[in-house]
C-alpha cells in the first residue's frame, strides 16, 4: 500500500476532507493527560503523512513520528519541517529515547500480520516510554465487531477546483482478517480520469490478544470506548 507518491497524495486528500484529526488528538490527548497529567512529549507510530503528528505538535512540547512507507513519511516531511521523523518498523524500532506519550492511531496496528508481530510491536512502544508514560493505540476492529460486507464511499473536489477523487471500499472476512478491496477515480482538468486498486489485509486481533500483549510489555491496561464508530483505545502505563 502506498507505493508510490501518487498513492500518498490521494489518500491525504480523502482522508484530510473525511477525518477530524485535531478532534482526534485532541480527544487521545484528553486520556493521556487523566493519567500523566504533566505529559509533555509523544511519539507518533506509523504516523502517515503526518496529519495527526502535526495537531499533536501543538498539543506537545516535543513530538516525533516513526513511518515504514518512504513515500509517506516524504509527504510527513514536507508537512513538519521542523519536527523529528524516523524511518522503521514498529515491531523492531529502537530510538535511544522515551517520550511521555506513545500513540498508534487510525488503526494501523491492524496491519501487523500475526499475535507475535503485535507482541513485538507494542514491546518496541514500551520501551520508549517515559517512567509515568502513557502508550495509546487505536485498534482494529476486533472479530466481534467487524461488519462483514461493509461498504464505505467518499468523494471530493478540491478547493481549487482542478481534481475531483472518489473512493469506493468493500471489505469482507477471510478467517482472522479484514480484506479491504478499496478503488479509486481521480479526476483532473488536464490529466483526464484514472483508476488506481487496491487491496488492503488488516487483522482481526482480539481483545484479549491486545491485552495479552501489553501485560507481556509490563503494562497496566485498560480498554476505553469512545463512540462515534470509533474502535476505541488500549491505554497501557507502567504495572
Amino acid at each position: 500500500m502506498y507505493e508510490n507518491d501518487s498513492a500518498a497524495e490521494v489518500y491525504d486528500l480523502l482522508y484530510q476532507d473525511r477525518k477530524d484529526y485535531a478532534g482526534e488528538a485532541a480527544r487521545v490527548t484528553g486520556l493521556i493527560r487523566e493519567r500523566t497529567p504533566n505529559a509533555s512529549s509523544l511519539l507518533d507510530i506509523a504516523c502517515g503523512t503526518g496529519t495527526h503528528l502535526e495537531a499533536f505538535a501543538k498539543l506537545y512540547d516535543r513530538v516525533s513520528g516513526l513511518e515504514l512507507s518512504e513515500w509517506m513519511a516524504a509527504r510527513a516531511e514536507e508537512r513538519l519541517s521542523d519536527v523529528t521523523l524516523h524511518r522503521g518498523d514498529m515491531r523492531s524500532f529502537n530510538l535511544g529515547e522515551t517520550f511521555d506519550a506513545v500513540v498508534c492511531m487510525f488503526s494501523s496496528i491492524g496491519y501487523l500480520e500475526t499475535a507475535a508481530d503485535l507482541e513485538d510491536a507494542i514491546a518496541a512502544m514500551s520501551r520508549h516510554l517515559s517512567a509515568d508514560g502513557v502508550l495509546a493505540v487505536e485498534p482494529w476492529y476486533f472479530p466481534d465487531t467487524f461488519l462483514d460486507g461493509y461498504v464505505s464511499t467518499h468523494a471530493l473536489r478540491t478547493e481549487s477546483g482542478d481534481q475531483g477523487v472518489a473512493r469506493v471500499a468493500h471489505s469482507t472476512r477471510e478467517g482472522k482478517k479484514t480484506r479491504m478491496e478499496i478503488h479509486y477515480l481521480i479526476a483532473h482538468t488536464t490529466d483526464g480520469i484514472r483508476h488506481r486498486s487496491e487491496v488492503d489485509y488488516l487483522t482481526l486481533f482480539s481483545r484479549a490478544e491486545y491485552e495479552t500483549a501489553y501485560r507481556k510489555a509490563g503494562l497496566h491496561v485498560e480498554y476505553v470506548e469512545t463512540g462515534n464508530g470509533s474502535p476505541g483505545f488500549f491505554l497501557g502505563t507502567r504495572a
